[in-house]
């Protein structure tokens, strides 16, 4: 197995939608914002190279919207999904295999890219399964008040219609052991319906790509639950559950959305889990 980094780009978010009830004098310590109030934020997806498949989890935006939408999001860096992809060797059409944690926009707009001539849609990876669960379809499929503006039709319903959408059969357990792909999921419920949380298996060590469940290493002590999150009482003993077993393992942590924290591991301190270390990935997949 090898394991590859791919930058899908850079963007900004609020400081306080991203920290909740956490005042700023506290999370900008640790996550500076800029003169409105907006800290950087990466969509950092992992690529899995084993045997003859090519595992791509999450794909950042994608570029289907306007600049409007994007301008939103004060889009930062050079950094796209086919420029990384390339430097590492691959083109889109060799993924045989893309797995999204949950389909908010930046986790799965990248899966579907405009046609030639802009009047319709189709697969940015053209030989590839796409990956969800049903549980949490069906939730942003049908989406509630709050998340509709996360849950972009044009990202998810050409997914199904181009016949590329498959599901992760599940046991009902919130931590399953071994999926069709060859590692296991932590289901998580806190910030959106069944995100899909990966625990990858790399040298004997345990990789964790941690999606929402951990935004940033400033997101670690156990009140600092993002405002998206739709249920942020569920959050807190799912994180607190997650960052011990961290911990006492050694778990490393793949931080999709950290700019500047690739991968991170956690210690049991008297305060509870803290920040122990960060690495980058060349140190851990080399």
């Amino acid at each position: 197995m090898k394991l590859h980094a791919v930058k899908a780009g850079n963007f900004k978010l609020d400081g306080g939608a991203m920290f909740g009830v956490v005042p700023k004098v506290l999370w900008n310590k640790t996550n500076p914002a800029d003169a409105n109030n907006l800290i950087d934020i990466a969509a950092r997806c992992l690529l899995i190279e084993e045997g003859n498949r090519l595992i791509l989890i999450d794909s950042g935006m994608g570029d289907k919207q306007s600049d409007k939408f994007f301008g939103y999001y004060s889009l930062w860096g050079d950094d796209n999904l086919d420029k990384s992809l390339k430097e590492k060797g691959f083109h889109r059409d060799d993924i045989t295999d893309v797995f999204i944690t949950h389909l908010h926009f930046d986790h799965c707009g990248g899966v579907v890219t405009w046609n030639k001539d802009k009047t319709g849609y189709e697969m940015a990876f053209k030989n590839a399964k796409v990956w969800s669960n049903e549980n949490h379809w069906k939730w942003a499929t049908e989406p509630n008040a709050r998340e509709k503006a996360s849950f972009l039709s044009e990202n998810i319903l050409p997914i199904q219609e181009s016949g590329h959408l498959n599901f992760i059969s599940r046991t009902g357990e919130a931590f399953q052991r071994q999926t069709e792909l060859g590692f296991g999921v932590l289901f998580a419920d806190g910030h959106t319906e069944k995100q899909m949380i990966p625990h990858i298996t790399y040298k004997d060590q345990t990789i964790v790509f941690m999606a929402d469940l951990l935004p940033t290493a400033g997101h670690i002590p156990l009140p600092y639950v993002m405002g998206y999150d739709t249920r942020p009482l569920l959050t807190l003993p799912e994180k607190k559950l997650f960052l011990e077993n961290a911990a006492k393992n050694n778990w490393y942590l793949f931080m999709e959305h950290d700019a500047h924290n690739e991968i991170i591991t956690v210690q049991e301190t008297e305060k509870g889990v803290r920040y122990k270390e960060t690495f980058t990935c060349n140190e851990i997949f080399n």
